[in-house]
């Protein structure tokens, strides 16, 4: 059994786990475009391909596929997601396995616009959000929101070009100085990460850890601790199960006076997976598990509560010229 990590970027660890729990089974394969995305260098072979947006990127990754034999593919970077997905019966033809989420919940979730309708249709606490600015002015005015705002692209991840805004004239600049703006209301209160996985057979959520985060950085948790509430896993499960997600997924939590506000969901592992990893929710072994056609058990809450994640520096070293 070999799996291809796609866009690996600097994700060593997940490249390292995949490793781990393949030892004498099988070779995980990691693709970037980058000759310096380190965690190429951390897998058994490694392969530098185009950028997903050129074109003849999917041949590149239907080559890799069959010459490695591949078993599974997933991508580490969201807009690949929804590239995996729209492909996933040319991969099926290959015998191979995307370890994701439909296409729909991809793009769904990559466009935090109709991520808001969703979650507002289905009756789910989120951030009130805007696209339309005079819609907004007016709702200030009614003392529906207030400030300060959130500006963001409607479509982005990692924080990018995320503005607070205290005023109505520093909205408007904002807005009309990108594409696609949305407005978001500030929610103030402790942000949450779940990391969970939907087993691919059984389509039923078998692992949920969750953690406050402590402290932040581009986007990712930097610092966080373990914990477990009954109510939020029950929130998480109505989610996942509503929405029809399968595999890895990150999701973003608000805990507001007590009412839990889903925030955003990545359907990827996130960049603080590992500290779930640490705490015993290994979801790498969960994912072979089911290429191999066995179903998982769920074991949510099988984690030790106030286990202190924190973050710090490696590095790699290479010479300019080498591609192994």
């Amino acid at each position: 059994m070999n799996i291809v990590i796609a866009s690996c970027g600097t994700r060593n660890k997940i490249v390292a786990y995949f490793k781990k729990v393949l030892a004498g089974k099988g070779r995980v394969v990691a693709t970037d475009c980058s000759p310096n995305a380190p965690a190429l260098y951390e897998a058994d072979h490694h392969y530098i391909v185009p950028r997903i947006t050129e074109p003849g990127y999917m041949e590149v990754l239907y080559d890799i596929c069959r010459k490695e034999e591949i078993t599974g593919v997933l991508s580490l970077i969201d807009p690949e997601l929804s590239l995996l997905a729209q492909h996933e019966e040319q991969f099926r033809a290959l015998g191979v396995t995307v370890i994701g989420s439909s296409w729909e919940w991809c793009e769904r979730t990559l466009d935090k616009w109709q991520m808001y309708q969703w979650l507002t249709e289905h009756g789910y606490p989120c951030a009130r959000s805007y696209m339309d600015v005079e819609a907004f002015v007016k709702d200030v005015q009614a003392g529906l929101i207030s400030y300060p705002v959130f500006v963001k692209p409607s479509r982005g991840s990692a924080s990018i070009a995320i503005s607070t805004a205290y005023d109505e004239e520093t909205v408007r600049l904002l807005v009309s100085h990108g594409e696609e703006m949305m407005i978001q209301e500030f929610l103030d209160g402790q942000e949450i990460g779940a990391d969970c996985y939907i087993d691919l057979i059984s389509k039923k959520p078998v692992s949920i850890f969750t953690k406050k985060k402590l402290v932040m950085r581009a986007g990712e948790t930097d610092k966080g601790v373990s914990f477990q509430d009954e109510k939020l896993f029950a929130l998480i499960r109505r989610f996942i199960t509503e929405a029809g997600f399968l595999g890895q997924i990150d999701i973003d939590i608000f805990d507001i006076d007590g009412t839990y506000y889903i925030s955003e969901v990545n359907p990827r592992f996130g960049g603080g997976y590992p500290h779930a990893y640490a705490c015993g929710a290994d979801h790498m072994s969960m994912i072979v598990n089911n290429l191999e056609g066995r179903e998982n058990p769920d074991v949510t809450g099988s984690y030790e509560e106030g286990v202190i994640m924190m973050k710090y520096s490696e590095i790699m070293l290479r010479r300019d010229g080498e591609n192994g």
